[in-house]
C-alpha cells in the first residue's frame, strides 16, 4: 500500500500518469515508477544515482550529516564495542548474537577456514607478477567448481553455508594470493587465532620460525575489516545483486564484485592514495604545499587521493575510527621516519586547517587513512584491494541472501537509444 502519491504530467498525454510514493524507516521517499512502461514511458538515470533498485533492512547511509548504521547501529559504536566476526553475524542475520551465538558462529567461520588442496594447484596457473586481485577474481570464482555440495540458492541452510564459506576461506585464499606473487610456501590457517590474527600470521608468517601477531595491528586490521564490511548499494554490491538476480550461485556473484571492487574509482582508491604519496616523493614542507597548491588549482589534472567523498558531504564516519586507529598503529610500529607517512600525516593536518578543504568538506577520508595503515603493517599496495575484498565479503553475501530471501526479480536496466534508426543493408 503506497503512502502517497505522486503524478506525472507528460506533454502529448490526455491523463498524469499516478504514481504510488513509498517511505522507509529512514531517508527520502521513493516514487515507483515500474508502471511507467505502461505508458509508453521510462526513466533516464545514468549512473542509477537518483534510482533505488532494491529495498535493503541492512546498512542506512546519510551522506549529508556522514552516518553509517549497520542493522540501526552507528558504525563508530560497533567498531569501540564489537568485533568483525560479531559484525558478519549482525550483517547476516539482523540482531547481534548472544554470547552462546556467537561462540557457535565463530566456531563455525574458524573450522571453515582452510581451503581443498587442490585449489594450491589452481595458483600455478597464473603468472608470479599478476596483480593479485586477477588471481583473487579467478580463484573465488573457481570454488564453485570445489564447493559445489551447497548450491541451491533456494535452500537457506544452502545459503548459509555458502556464506560462512566465503567468510571464513577469504582470509585463508587472499593470503595464498599474497604468498604466490612473492614465491614463499602457503601458510595454513589456525583456528586458535582470531579472524584478523589469523590473518596477519598467514600474511606474514613462515614455515621457518615462529611468528607472533602483534595485537595492535590485529585490533587495527579488525577494524579494517570492519569499516569496509558494508557501504549499501555501491557499484560492488549492486554488481553482486544483478549478477545474483541470475540464480548464479554464490561464489560466482562474489568474483564478480571482487571485478567491479577493482577499480580505481571503488577499491582502488586506498591504492591510489599511496600512488599519489609516492608521486609527491619528497617530504619537505615546500614540496608539499607545491602538490596542494596544485590540488587548488582547477586547470591542473593533480588531484590529491583520499580526500572527500562522493556519498559523504560531511566527515566519513568511518574516518573518525580509522584515525583513531591510524595513530595507534604508527605509535605502537614507530614508523614515523617512513616518508610516506610523513607526507600523509602533513596532508592530513593542512586538510583539517585549510579554509579551501574545509569549504569543500574535503576530510581525509577511510580509504586515507586505511592505506597509511596497511603501508605502517607492511601490506604491499597490490594488496591493498584485495583485504578490501575481503572485508567487503560478509556485506556482499549479506546482501546476496537478503536478495534471494526477498525474492528477486532479474536486473534488466532500459538504455536511451541515440543510434541509427533502421536502414537498408547495401545492394
Amino acid at each position: 500500500m503506497a503512502d502517497k502519491k505522486a503524478q506525472l504530467s507528460i506533454e502529448g498525454l490526455d491523463q498524469p500518469i499516478e504514481l504510488p510514493v513509498y517511505s522507509g524507516t529512514k531517508g527520502p521517499d521513493v516514487i515507483d515508477v515500474r508502471s511507467l512502461i505502461d505508458s509508453g514511458y521510462f526513466t533516464f538515470d545514468p549512473g542509477f544515482v537518483s534510482t533505488a533498485s532494491c529495498e535493503s533492512e541492512i546498512t542506512y547511509i546519510d551522506g549529508a550529516n556522514g552516518v553509517l548504521l549497520h542493522r540501526g547501529y552507528p558504525i563508530d559504536q560497533l567498531a569501540d564495542n564489537s568485533n568483525f566476526i560479531e559484525l558478519c553475524y549482525l550483517l547476516l542475520n539482523g540482531e547481534l548474537p548472544t554470547e552462546e551465538q556467537y561462540k557457535e558462529f565463530d566456531k563455525c567461520v574458524r573450522n571453515h577456514t582452510m581451503v581443498h588442496e587442490q585449489i594450491a594447484n589452481f595458483f600455478k596457473g597464473f603468472r608470479r607478477d599478476a596483480h593479485p586481485m586477477a588471481v583473487l577474481c579467478g580463484v573465488i570464482g573457481a570454488l564453485s567448481a570445489f564447493y559445489h555440495d551447497n548450491l541451491d540458492i533456494t535452500d537457506p541452510s544452502s545459503r548459509e553455508v555458502s556464506a560462512v564459506r566465503l567468510i571464513a576461506k577469504m582470509p585463508t585464499l587472499a593470503a595464498m594470493c599474497y604468498k604466490y606473487n612473492i614465491g614463499q610456501p602457503f601458510m595454513y590457517p589456525r583456528n586458535d587465532l582470531s579472524y584478523a590474527e589469523n590473518f596477519l600470521y598467514m600474511m606474514f608468517g613462515n614455515p621457518c620460525e615462529p611468528f607472533e601477531v602483534n595485537p595492535v595491528a590485529a585490533k587495527a586490521m579488525d577494524r579494517i575489516f570492519m569499516l569496509h564490511a558494508d557501504h549499501e548499494q555501491n557499484a560492488s554490491t549492486s554488481t553482486v545483486r544483478l549478477a545474483g538476480s541470475t540464480g548464479a550461485n554464490p561464489f560466482a556473484c562474489i568474483s564478480a564484485g571482487i571485478a567491479a571492487l577493482w577499480g580505481p574509482a571503488h577499491g582502488g582508491a586506498n591504492e591510489a592514495v599511496l600512488m599519489m604519496l609516492d608521486e609527491i616523493g619528497d617530504e619537505s614542507e615546500e614540496n608539499i604545499q607545491r602538490y596542494v597548491d596544485r590540488a587548488k588549482d582547477k586547470d591542473d589534472s593533480f588531484r590529491l587521493m583520499g580526500f572527500g567523498h562522493r556519498v559523504y558531504r560531511n566527515f566519513d564516519p568511518r574516518a573518525k575510527v580509522m584515525k583513531e586507529t591510524c595513530d595507534e598503529v604508527l605509535e605502537e610500529l614507530g614508523v614515523g621516519n617512513n616518508p610516506k607517512l610523513k607526507i600523509a600525516k602533513r596532508l592530513e593536518q593542512i586538510a583539517l586547517e585549510d579554509e579551501y578543504f574545509i569549504e569543500r568538506k574535503l576530510y581525509p577520508n577511510v580509504d586515507f587513512y586505511s592505506g597509511i595503515i596497511l603501508e605502517a603493517l607492511g601490506v604491499p599496495t597490490n594488496m591493498f584491494t584485495v583485504i578490501f575484498a575481503l572485508s567487503r565479503t560478509t556485506g556482499w553475501v549479506s546482501h546476496w541472501n537478503e536478495m534471494i530471501t526477498k525474492g528477486v526479480r532479474i536486473g534488466r536496466p532500459r538504455q536511451l537509444y541515440k543510434g541509427h534508426t533502421e536502414r537498408d543493408y547495401p545492394e
